[in-house]
């Protein structure tokens, strides 16, 4: 197969799918709306269910629903007849996903999926079939045909599925006002979570607080900065930031024609130095880091000296 004809293949393939959805943007109405104000006022649980390509959308919109506010379960079609039914109450919701609502797992179970919840949702491409019939709500997913040559891969009719899920979970998220602090409860693991969660004072290392006083020669100074490895050491009088002393300071002090004993914190610190509370997040440092182009932040408890967050350590940490 040419290069050209592979390219125009999956061009066509996302072209397609585009207009599917396109369509199903300008369908979503009434029964979207109540959908999302069923889910709002359940008591109980969103339960997703599906069979075959649907199990796999119902089982990552679940994993969406929940991080973004919304208790949710899936419901395999297949098992919910061996047992599974069991995680079903009255107080819960169902969101039946088939895109023909014929198959015979489906069939069989959606007599049981509306005895025992409280709504039953369908989500399918078919409005005559039993799985619509019974339900107290249809979301249309109707499609023209799927983006396979030969209308038998599940590729369109799946992205509908999945989009229909996500404007759902977003719908639901912004009726509550759902933030990204309440996001980040449900994600304190990884990147993400550390983007969230992660506070400057959980990176400081509290054994590391290079500090001279404004009197220190440069002795003090040069220890001070060799001690702490982060090339600053800050100037404090009664635990109060003066100003700061970087290598780059030292240096350039260095390189005059001066009395070197004289030289005291106070005559070459620079004032006004970068800081940041210790209970701010750390991808704020990070940003402030980044803007001004500067390697380390005095971190401060009120206008209490604390520490250093240093760039490395932001990086080794993940921070990007």
């Amino acid at each position: 197969m040419e290069n050209e004809k592979i390219l125009n293949a999956g061009k066509n393939t996302i072209l397609f799918e585009i207009a599917e959805l396109q369509s199903l943007n300008n369908r979503l109405g009434e029964d979207f709306i109540k959908a999302v104000h069923y889910i709002l006022e359940c008591k109980g649980k969103l339960i997703l269910c599906g069979i075959g390509k649907s199990a796999h959308i119902a089982n990552k919109l679940v994993a969406t629903f929940n991080s973004t506010g919304t208790r949710s379960q899936f419901l395999h079609a297949a098992e919910a007849k061996h047992g599974d039914l069991g995680i079903v109450t009255k107080d819960d919701i169902i969101v039946c996903i088939s895109n023909s609502g014929t198959s015979s797992e489906i069939q069989e179970i959606v007599p049981f999926l509306r005895e025992y919840c409280n709504i039953l949702i369908a989500m399918t491409a078919n409005k005559n079939c039993l799985l619509a019939e019974v339900a107290d709500l249809v979301l249309d997913t109707h499609i023209d045909k799927e983006a396979d040559p030969n209308n038998l891969a599940p590729t369109t009719s799946t992205t509908v599925q999945l989009a229909l899920g996500d404007a759902l979970a977003v719908a639901l998220l912004e009726a509550r006002n759902f933030k990204s602090s309440d996001f980040a409860k449900f994600h304190p693991g990884g990147a993400l979570g550390k983007k969230l969660l992660c506070k400057v004072e959980q990176l400081i290392k509290p054994d590391k607080k290079p500090a001279v006083q404004l009197s220190s020669h440069l002795k003090e100074i040069i220890n001070s900065l060799t001690y702490s490895s982060y090339g600053i050491t800050v100037v404090i009088e009664n635990n109060h930031v003066m100003g700061v002393i970087t290598d780059g300071d030292l240096r350039r002090i260095m390189a005059k024609d001066i009395d070197y004993n004289k030289i005291m914190a106070k005559d070459i610190m620079s004032l006004s130095p970068k800081t940041i509370q210790k209970n701010e997040l750390a991808n704020k440092a990070l940003e402030i880091l980044k803007k001004n182009q500067i390697g380390q932040l005095v971190v401060l408890d009120g206008d209490k000296y604390v520490g250093i967050i240093d760039l490395h350590i932001l990086l080794e940490n993940g921070f990007k």
